[in-house]
């Protein structure tokens, strides 16, 4: 007898949708079948799609800049995260200036993690990092976290990497199979300290822009891979399939972000502006629009949830500002908004394949993890509700279309509509 069934549910399988019954025990996905087995729990999915658990491969939980945390830790965070469907997300260790700093930073965070009620994983971060990359790499596969993040920005922070390290470390990422994990702005293009309403303009798309095509450039000549993380402009990635068709979603794969489909830099110019702030800044109609008609051309969707409360962030300019938006909870729904199931793979597949987490994570294929979504297509409305512990939420009363009605971490119902009956995550090796 199985643990649980989920009968007559449409079931997205394998970027197809099939109708079927799907039954669970033991906290795995154990069958597929069009016969009726007998379970000792079972649920009608009956007009409804059965989908994967989402994985949101980009947060900030309890994310400390020294004067400011972000708002939600990571009891609230994957709270907020479980309504949305999104049952393993991949946070980040602080960044690290040497080797001998990784092991106590990824030892502070699965601490913190401790209190997630969805799995996790992390990225290793570099700072200004100064050691030996063989070294880095191996210990990143001991610890399990195997992506590591650099930024092109930030050197008033100490967290620029210089291109001569990435050029090395995109050398040695494919040797060990570790992809770099890129925030691609130009520093050299970016004013940091300016009126709320110039954000976009002193970040300007062109840093952008051009700085993924020197990271195309450099993988075209080693063969690494980068994932550039919430990519804003649909220029950046027109322009790199265009001159760099072979390495592309080859070597180098895009993830953007909701907030850059639905808003852009105008709503700088409103008085409540600052709440809008984030880096990359929200980009002009025209990037907006084109990236929208790029949707095809983006491997996965991320948040880059990290949330802040409206006192922290009612600032004149933007130094002092901290910077990040909340969102995990809504991701899904926003995109099939937009798009459809186009973009269940989005939240699926593509991230669990190119992590690592595949094909525990990501698919309803037998031998899964139970992570499962009951959802409305059908459903129209607007959002109304939000579960983050930041006391304002940028899509509060946004059109959507389809509803999460139940979600199941490892076969037990975690999320029933508007009730939550929380079960402890684990940490995933990758």
């Amino acid at each position: 007898m199985y643990d649980l069934g989920i009968i007559n549910g449409i079931i997205y399988l394998n970027d197809e949708l099939i109708r079927g019954n799907l039954y669970v025990k033991s906290g795995k996905i154990i069958d597929i079948s069009s016969n009726y087995q007998e379970c000792k729990k079972e649920f009608d999915a009956s007009g409804k799609v059965v989908l994967p658990g989402f994985i949101d491969p980009h947060v900030h939980f309890e994310l400390n800049l020294g004067k400011y945390v972000s708002i939600d830790d990571f009891k609230s965070g994957s709270i907020s995260a479980l309504f949305g469907g999104v049952t393993t997300f991949i946070d980040f260790l602080d960044p690290i200036n040497s080797l001998e700093e990784l092991e106590t930073a990824f030892d502070k965070r699965i601490n913190l993690a401790k209190k997630s009620f969805a799995d996790f994983s992390f990225h290793v971060t570099l700072g200004n990092y100064q050691g030996d990359v063989d070294k880095l790499f191996k210990k990143a596969i001991k610890l399990g976290v195997k992506s590591i993040k650099i930024f092109k920005a930030y050197s008033s922070s100490n967290r620029r990497t210089s291109d001569k390290l990435m050029f090395e470390l995109l050398k040695k990422s494919d040797e060990y199979n570790i992809p770099i994990l890129i925030h691609a702005e130009n520093e050299d293009m970016i004013i940091e300290n300016v009126p709320i309403k110039l954000h976009s303009k002193a970040r300007p798309e062109i840093s952008e822009i051009s700085e993924i095509i020197k990271i195309a450039e450099i993988l075209h000549h080693t063969n690494g891979k980068a994932y550039i993380v919430h990519t804003t402009c649909g220029t950046s990635i027109e322009e790199t399939k265009k001159r760099f068709p072979d390495i592309f979603n080859k070597n180098i794969y895009f993830e953007s972000c909701p907030h850059y489909f639905y808003f852009d830099d105008s709503i700088y110019n409103q008085r409540n502006g600052y709440l809008y702030t984030m880096t990359p800044p929200l980009r002009s109609k025209t990037e907006k629009e084109k990236l929208k008609a790029n949707i095809n051309n983006i491997y996965s969707i991320g948040t880059d949830h990290c949330s802040f409360n409206k006192k922290d962030k009612q600032k004149r300019k933007t130094k002092n500002l901290p910077m990040g938006i909340g969102g995990i909870e809504h991701s899904f729904i926003l995109m099939y908004t937009l798009f459809g199931e186009k973009i269940i793979k989005l939240f699926t597949i593509n991230p669990a394949k190119f992590f690592n987490l595949y094909p525990r994570k990501g698919t309803l294929m037998p031998g899964a993890d139970a992570d499962i979504i009951i959802f409305d297509p059908n459903h129209t409305g607007k959002i109304t509700k939000t579960h983050t512990k930041a006391d304002y939420d940028i899509y509060l009363n946004t059109k959507i279309t389809g509803k999460i009605e139940k979600v199941f971490k490892n076969g037990k119902l975690v999320v029933n509509n508007e009730i939550i009956t929380p079960v402890s995550g684990k940490f995933i090796r990758r």
